[in-house]
C-alpha cells in the first residue's frame, strides 16, 4: 500500500508530529489526488497552532499549495475557469468549499460565511479517512467540488505560493472597502497580507502608500513593491507613527487604512491614522486574538467606514493568478520565499513564521 507523510498538528502550541496515511484506494467522482510540490506557511497558520480558532485535532496544516495532478477522479474534466485538466497538469485551488444552498450562499449571498464551509488545512480530523486535507504533506486529496486553477507555465510555483491566501484575501478585503486613485493608504503590518495589500492598493492608483511594520528585511520588501515611507512599528512609538502620517497627509489622516497584523492593539491606533470620513478595514485578525479597548465616539466623530473581511472565493482566486500573471516583474512574490524546508522540518517552518525570521516560510516535501 503506497503512503503519504504528513506533518501533523495533534495539540495546541505542541511540536508538530510527522505521520504516515494510506493513499486512497480509489478517487471518487470529481475528486482528485495531488502531488505536493510547495505549501506555504501562513500567518493564520500560526494563530491555529495557538489554538485561536475551534478547529479539529488531528490536522494535517496548509491551506496554501501548489501541486501536480496525480489522478483525477471521474467527471472531472476542467478547472474551474474551464480549462482542461489532465494528470501531470501543476494547479493550485482555492482553499474553501461552499455548499452553496444555504442562507449565506443563496439568499444575501455572502459565500464566504458559508454555514457548511470548510477549509483544507483547517477543518478536517486528520484521522479520518481519506486523511490527506492539508497541503503539508507528501499529497493531498482535492474533495468533489473544489475551485482548482491550472497554472500557466510562465508562472513560478514560487510566485504562487509566495502570494499564497494573501493576494486573495487582500483583494477581497480592498473590494469591499475601496481604495480609489489618488488616495492615500496606509498599510498596518509588512507580512504577507500587508505586502499583498501594498500590491493592490498600488496597480488601484493610491498616490501615497505608507507602510507600517518590520523587521528591516520585510520593510525592504516593502520598499521593492513600491511603499513611499516605511515606518519600523519597533524603532516608533504610536504617537510619533501618527504625527507622521499626519506630517504626510497634510494634516487630515490617510483616506484608506488596512489593518493587515492581526494584532488587537493595531485596530484604535489604526483608526486614528484615518482622516474625516476616512474608511479603515479589519483583514488580519483571522485568527481570535482577545479583545482590546476601543472608544467607538472616534468612529463617529471621524465619521469613519469601518469593514472587515474575511476569507475569499474562488473568483477571487482566479483574480489573484491574472494579477500575479501581469504584475510578476512589479511584484515579484517569489522573492519572499527563501529555502523551503523539507517535510520533516515543517514544525520549524511553523516557527520561522511566527518569529517573522522569514517573509514566508515553505515546506517542499
Amino acid at each position: 500500500m503506497k503512503t503519504s507523510r504528513a506533518a501533523v498538528l495533534t495539540n495546541y502550541e505542541a511540536p508538530l508530529e510527522l505521520r504516515e496515511f494510506p493513499l486512497p484506494a480509489s478517487i471518487e467522482p470529481g475528486a482528485a489526488l495531488v502531488k505536493v510540490k510547495l505549501a506555504g506557511i501562513c500567518g493564520t497558520d500560526v494563530h491555529l497552532w495557538h489554538g485561536q480558532l475551534p478547529i479539529p485535532l488531528p490536522v494535517i496544516l496548509g491551506h496554501e499549495t501548489v501541486g501536480v495532478i496525480e489522478e483525477l477522479g471521474a467527471g472531472l474534466t476542467k478547472d474551474w475557469a474551464g480549462k482542461p485538466l489532465s494528470t501531470g497538469d501543476r494547479i493550485t485551488w482555492s482553499s474553501s468549499i461552499n455548499c452553496g444552498e444555504c442562507y449565506y450562499c443563496r439568499i444575501k449571498p455572502e459565500p464566504t460565511r458559508c454555514l457548511k464551509r470548510k477549509a483544507y488545512g483547517i477543518s478536517y480530523d486528520c484521522s479520518v479517512a481519506p486523511h490527506l486535507f492539508g497541503g503539508y504533506a507528501d499529497y493531498i486529496y482535492l474533495r468533489p467540488g473544489t475551485a482548482i486553477f491550472k497554472l500557466p507555465e510562465q508562472l513560478p510555483t514560487e510566485a504562487v505560493v509566495g502570494a499564497g491566501c494573501a493576494l486573495t484575501t487582500s483583494l477581497h478585503g480592498i473590494e469591499r472597502i475601496g481604495v480609489r486613485i489618488g488616495d492615500n493608504v496606509v498599510i498596518q503590518g509588512s507580512g504577507p497580507v500587508g505586502l499583498a495589500c501594498l500590491a493592490v492598493a498600488k496597480a488601484s492608483g493610491a498616490a501615497q502608500i505608507i507602510v507600517f511594520g518590520g523587521p528591516p528585511h520585510r520593510l525592504q520588501i516593502a520598499k521593492s513593491f513600491g511603499a513611499d515611507v516605511c515606518i519600523d512599528v519597533d524603532e516608533t512609538s504610536v504617537e510619533e507613527r501618527r504625527a507622521r502620517v499626519l506630517e504626510l497627509t497634510g494634516g487630515f489622516g490617510a483616506d484608506v487604512v488596512l489593518e493587515c497584523v492581526g494584532i488587537p492593539p493595531v485596530v484604535p491606533e489604526g483608526l486614528e491614522l484615518c482622516r474625516d470620513g476616512g474608511r479603515y478595514l479589519v483583514l488580519g485578525h483571522y485568527g481570535n486574538a482577545g479583545t482590546v479597548e476601543l472608544n467607538p465616539h472616534v468612529i463617529t466623530r471621524k465619521q469613519l467606514t469601518v469593514a472587515g473581511s474575511w476569507g475569499f472565493e474562488p473568483r477571487h482566486t482566479k483574480a489573484a493568478l491574472e494579477f500575479l500573471a501581469r504584475s510578476r516583474e512589479q511584484f515579484r512574490f517569489e522573492q519572499l520565499i527563501a529555502q523551503p524546508f523539507p517535510l520533516d522540518r515543517a514544525f520549524e517552518a511553523l516557527q520561522a513564521t511566527a518569529s517573522w525570521t522569514t517573509a514566508k516560510s515553505a515546506i517542499a516535501p
